[in-house]
């Protein structure tokens, strides 16, 4: 090779080199790498913050104890009922519930209802004849049941197919049977759970046949959350949740203020009010009559008022007036044994003077005729022994409660010795003898905060155990003559000391019919072979004169004006309750609550969260 060609060879190869190198060191293109997703926006759930004064003592809807506007409220979301009231509080039939219920015999009076196949709880048990048959057991055999009378006259409760269809058989025809059978609980779960009918029910309702489900209980922050039922088989509800919120009249305002509270339904009075004033008309309030009387019931079954004399007497010190403007103000002046004061054809049924009226001079007549005497320092004794009565409302019942101490204080001035107890609710209109708790050192017991449990468990607290002894002093003596009550004066009870109440705080409900009302109220069940011992009422209430009367206005399908009439007549004459007031709550909206859920009263029967299922979340 020419010396030419070899240097050409050498050029072209360093040539080739210096590329090569040059493209070995330049930075090579590399794809960016892939960016990570942006996380996922999280929704926010949609809901309504409804302001309350208290969650109640707990959630049974068919036991006074726990009677309230959140226990109302629940049954009204998360229970089924066969028949529910519409706008202008006409019974018609939840065909989510049943298809049909209609009467296919008079001989024995037999209603039938076919159930809605696709109805069920949450827990995925059937809503079926058991859960039927278990609310009759219970509100036939329990004491301090609400408006018992209806299921009083059921003989049978019949299952057919699979359970799907039910024979409810009655003793005689019952005109009023579509009111029977609402609020049915779910049977599989509380038959056999520690405390059913009271206990189990006190931190939650453990499964839902409504558009709602109770998702959790928390009594320490003091709210109820209800959340949509995914397991619900007909329109499902539009929120995700409604929070029921325990909330005092300063810090409701705040909340209303600030949009933290979209509607609210406390109690009312001149603390909301004043409380509310500076919002001007950022919101609106309406007032709406609650379901429920509250009565002073007199023992009339042994101790001092088992004479009808010093109830009469007792009635007569009293200054029912007083004590309702001084704890419920805007509550309404009930003066009947049978309507409330709010619904149509209520009518004042009180006499003139004692024991409706405050008459110190009759009170003094009757004492005396009872065989009492006035000492010189104005305290009444019956020979020696000083006249001394217990006064009891439930320790979750805060209204109750104040109602107790104003009643003492009215007796004490009047020459009566009392003691004020506040056991828990569910012990006092079941039991004879109660714990002696004093007001100030009371405790709810309440389920604690938690959440509700899972389907197909139930809560395991329960009340407090029933006394084991009880005070064998306090009864009528055989002459009629009234006995002393084994009460100590107020604040000389001992620890753990049972007593029996005198006097009681009791809630009456009304609102449904009125004949069933009255004899489940003051009415005293004949025993029967299947029940040889049916419940008393909470006072010990029963009058062989009255009793026929209430059989025959409980299954009139109109109630006879006379024989209302004499009912409300002998009840004033025998005085087993002395009517007080039915309290009224106070609804509260914010401009966008307003447009969003069209809160209102609703009908008596259900409240003001009827229809709550298609309430939409407010826009601010």
């Amino acid at each position: 090779m020419s010396g030419w060609a070899r240097r050409t060879l050498l050029v072209v190869g360093a040539c080739l080199l210096t590329l090569l190198a040059a493209c070995t060191d330049a930075p090579v293109e590399q794809p960016a790498p892939p960016q990570p997703a942006p996380p996922p926006t999280a929704v926010r759930a949609t809901e309504v913050v409804v302001g309350v004064d208290d969650l109640g003592a707990g959630f049974n809807p068919h036991l006074l104890a726990d009677r309230s506007p959140v226990t109302q409220a629940l049954a009204t979301l998360v229970l089924p009922s066969v028949f529910r009231p519409d706008a202008e509080g006409d019974l018609q039939l939840d065909r989510t519930v049943a298809t049909s219920a209609e009467v296919v015999s008079t001989s024995p009076f037999t209603v039938s209802y076919e159930l809605n196949v696709q109805a069920s709880w949450s827990s995925n048990s059937p809503i079926a004849a058991e859960d039927f048959v278990y609310l009759w057991q219970q509100m036939r055999t329990q004491p301090g049941t609400v408006d018992a009378e209806g299921y009083r006259h059921v003989t049978d409760v019949r299952s057919r197919a699979g359970g799907k269809a039910v024979d409810v058989v009655f003793d005689e025809p019952y005109p009023q049977w579509q009111h029977l059978f609402s609020g049915l609980l779910p049977a599989q779960i509380l038959k056999d759970a520690p405390g059913s009918w009271t206990g189990a029910l006190q931190g939650g309702l453990p499964a839902s046949g409504g558009p709602f489900r109770v998702a959790a209980v928390d009594r320490a922050r003091g709210e109820v959350t209800l959340v949509r039922n995914d397991l619900y088989w007909a329109t499902p509800a539009t929120l995700d949740q409604i929070v029921l919120r325990r909330l005092g009249p300063q810090t409701l305002a705040e909340g209303l203020r600030v949009g933290d509270v979209d509607v609210a339904m406390p109690t009312a009075g001149p603390e909301v009010t004043e409380a509310l004033a500076p919002l001007g008309g950022a919101v609106t309030t309406t007032p709406a009559p609650r379901a429920t009387v509250t009565d002073l019931a007199l023992r009339s079954d042994y101790g001092p008022l088992s004479d009808v004399r010093v109830r009469q007497a007792v009635g007569a010190l009293l200054d029912r007036e007083r004590i309702r403007a001084a704890v419920a103000p805007a509550a309404l002046p009930a003066d009947a044994f049978g309507l409330a004061p709010s619904q149509p054809g209520y009518a004042p049924t009180a006499p003139a003077g004692g024991p409706a009226r405050t008459d110190p001079a009759a009170a003094e007549r009757l004492l005396t005729e009872a065989g009492y005497t006035r000492a010189a320092d104005g305290a009444w004794t019956l020979g020696n022994t000083p006249l001394s009565l217990v006064i009891a409302a439930g320790a979750e019942r805060t209204t109750d409660v104040d109602v107790a101490e104003a009643v003492a204080e009215q007796l004490r001035a009047a020459g009566i010795e009392v003691q004020v107890v506040a056991p828990p609710a569910a012990d006092l209109f079941t039991q004879r003898a109660v714990v002696a708790t004093p007001p100030s050192t009371s405790a709810p017991t309440s389920a604690p905060s938690s959440a509700t449990p899972s389907p197909g468990t139930a809560p395991t607290t329960g009340p407090t155990p029933a006394p084991t002894t009880a005070p064998t002093t306090g009864s009528a003596t055989a002459s009629g003559a009234p006995a002393t009550t084994s009460a100590p004066p107020s604040g000389t009870a001992a620890p753990n000391a049972t007593v029996r109440a005198d006097i009681l705080v009791l809630p009456r409900a009304v609102g449904g019919p009125l004949g069933p009302q009255l004899a489940s109220a003051y009415g005293c069940p004949d025993p029967t072979p299947t029940l040889p011992a049916p419940p008393a009422l909470p006072n010990g209430f029963c009058s062989a004169t009255l009793q026929p009367v209430l059989e025959s206005l409980a299954t009139a399908a109109v109630p006879d004006p006379e024989q209302l009439a004499t009912a409300e007549r002998v009840l004033w004459a025998q005085l087993p309750v002395l009517p007080l007031f039915q309290q009224v709550s106070l609804l509260v909206s914010t401009t966008p609550g307003a447009a969003a859920t069209g809160f209102g009263p609703g009908p008596l029967g259900t409240g003001p969260l009827t229809g709550a299922q298609r309430w939409s979340a407010p826009v601010s």
